[in-house]
């Protein structure tokens, strides 16, 4: 009897962990215009039917003719329903997090009413890479 206790629990266990691996989370662009936030993830963004969806960040560095530069970042996204999003920023701290960037990651911002960027961040994680296994997402 406490044989099959234990073995019920390994193989729950197992389950568990398999069910896991390889765990994908898409995360969809959305756009909320009350709340003055965007989300989503680049892949699936990249990968929507719609092929107006996009989400993401850029940094533009000028030369000032100074010799020094004048740096500045922006956020933009669009989503399913059309609704769009853009916010800009000359902010160190909120465009060091803009260079946090990379390859998949998830991206999440907020703006004001003048549209500056008030947040930003970027989630890069292994559930956001596109799955190497045919036919999953």
């Amino acid at each position: 009897m406490k044989f099959i206790k234990i073995l019920t629990v390994f193989c729950a266990l197992t389950y568990a962990l398999v069910a896991h691996a390889g765990q994908s989370q898409p995360a969809e662009v959305a756009v909320d215009l009350t709340n003055l936030t965007a989300s989503g993830d680049m892949l699936s963004a990249r990968i929507d039917r719609d092929d107006d969806v996009f989400i993401g960040c850029g940094i533009r560095v000028f030369d000032d003719g100074a010799g020094g530069t004048f740096e500045f970042g922006f956020c933009q996204a669009e989503d399913n329903e059309g609704e769009r999003a853009f916010c800009n920023t000359d902010s160190p701290g909120l465009l060091g997090a803009m260079k946090a960037t990379s390859d998949y990651s998830f991206v999440t911002f907020s703006w004001d009413a003048d549209g500056i960027c008030t947040r930003i961040g970027f989630s890069t994680q292994s559930f956001y890479l596109p799955n190497r296994r045919r036919g999953r997402r």
